[in-house]
């Protein structure tokens, strides 16, 4: 599950392994419309368990987040609603079970943000010890949010990450739940979890034309397109939606992967603060998820991305860089994709999870009319 499958990879490209089940065994009343279900919303991932891998870990509450329509025809799932405010709650109820099936002491992941907060959160909630391999500069913000939940954390050079989990899974038997592979692959069992999102939508929407999704290495992408093609294949809709992968130009692996025509990529990483979607190596999931759903991978901007996040505060939602990229993946896609019904952006996270969060503190001012009036004014209220 976490090396890459053991027959068709090669030296150079690692390929996943993927999860099957008994199709014609499931009961389609577990897809009754959203009413039907609601008492469910809050019961985190169970009432889908019969197409998921056996969930040993005890869950959160994960899921059943909001589908916002911020205008006509424009949706926002909005993932930030998960106990610790982003997608990767769905991933981790999965992959923590795995090791609490397999008997493993604890679990090890390479993060340094969203995926380490989730995993040690699940971990402490299965009694696991959980080890986070992070990055040389955590966001102050994360960094306290993992402390919360006592991990032992890491903080690495980037390169050094990948090697020294595999000793510590290698020295201590601890389950991993990041990619171990040079090209990624990711835990099987995380997609399944991510799938858990194009079920809610089919709930509260039916099926879009579009799913734009910030991306890194893809599995968000693929878990989502996988659960829209079970859906079609236990006969609840008869059209999949087009996926579109949202990525930062300063590291943009699929889209390489997509202009090469091959298995995986890597690429060189530039700056940017869209930290949560930055990825020097695409996997092979992303290219099946463009490749079968006629989808595109789009380059992104950090003013893109922050014009999208400023968007999204103007109606009430408080996003990370990262998250934004979905909208701003629209915004860049408009011009050139005519859409014959709704489209749904993935927003990922919680502003909370951004690297500036505490580096501006507002200024305290003096009280009297004059210097309130003159705010008021400089912000087009007037008395």
């Amino acid at each position: 599950m976490t090396s890459g499958c053991p027959r068709t990879s090669t030296g150079s490209v690692s390929y996943p392994v993927e999860v099957d089940y008994a199709y014609d065994r499931v009961d389609p009343a577990m897809f009754a419309p959203a009413p039907a279900t609601a008492a469910f919303r809050g019961d985190g991932l169970d009432p889908w368990a019969s197409l998921l891998p056996p969930l040993a870990a005890p869950g959160l509450g994960e899921g059943g987040t909001p589908l916002i329509e911020v205008e006509t025809g424009v949706f926002i799932k909005d993932e930030s609603r998960n106990p610790t405010w982003s997608h990767k709650d769905r991933m981790n109820r999965s992959t923590v079970s795995a090791a609490v099936a397999a008997g493993a002491p604890g679990i090890v992941v390479a993060s340094s943000g969203n995926h380490g907060a989730s995993a040690a959160a699940y971990a402490a909630r299965a009694g696991l010890r959980c080890v986070v391999v992070a990055g040389p500069e955590l966001p102050p913000a994360v960094d306290s949010f993992l402390h919360a939940y006592e991990p032992v954390i890491l903080p690495v050079p980037w390169e050094e990450r990948g090697p020294l989990m595999r000793r510590i899974v290698d020295r201590t038997g601890l389950h991993p739940v990041s990619s171990l592979t040079t090209t990624h692959t990711g835990h099987a069992f995380g997609p399944e979890g991510y799938k858990t999102i194009a079920y809610e939508i089919h709930q509260d929407l039916g099926v879009p034309s579009a799913v734009f999704v910030p991306t890194s290495y893809g599995e968000l992408l693929f878990g989502i397109w996988k659960g829209f093609t079970e859906l079609r294949r236990l006969g609840l809709t008869d059209r999949l939606p087009r996926m579109y992968a949202c990525q930062p130009i300063a590291a943009a692996p699929l889209a390489e992967a997509m202009r090469r025509g091959v298995a995986a990529a890597h690429v060189t990483v530039g700056q940017t603060d869209a930290y949560s979607i930055v990825a020097p190596v695409s996997g092979y999931r992303g290219v099946v998820t463009i490749q079968d759903s006629g989808g595109r991978v789009l380059e992104l901007s950090d003013a893109q991305m922050l014009a999208a996040q400023q968007e999204l505060a103007r109606v009430g939602l408080w996003t990370e860089l990262s998250s934004a990229a979905g909208l701003a993946g629209l915004r860049t896609a408009d011009n050139l994709d005519a859409f014959d019904g709704p489209v749904v952006c993935v927003s990922t996270s919680s502003g909370f999870k951004n690297r500036s969060v505490g580096m501006s503190p507002t200024e305290t001012i003096a009280p009297d009319w004059d210097n309130v009036r003159s705010r008021l004014h400089a912000a087009g209220i007037r008395d």
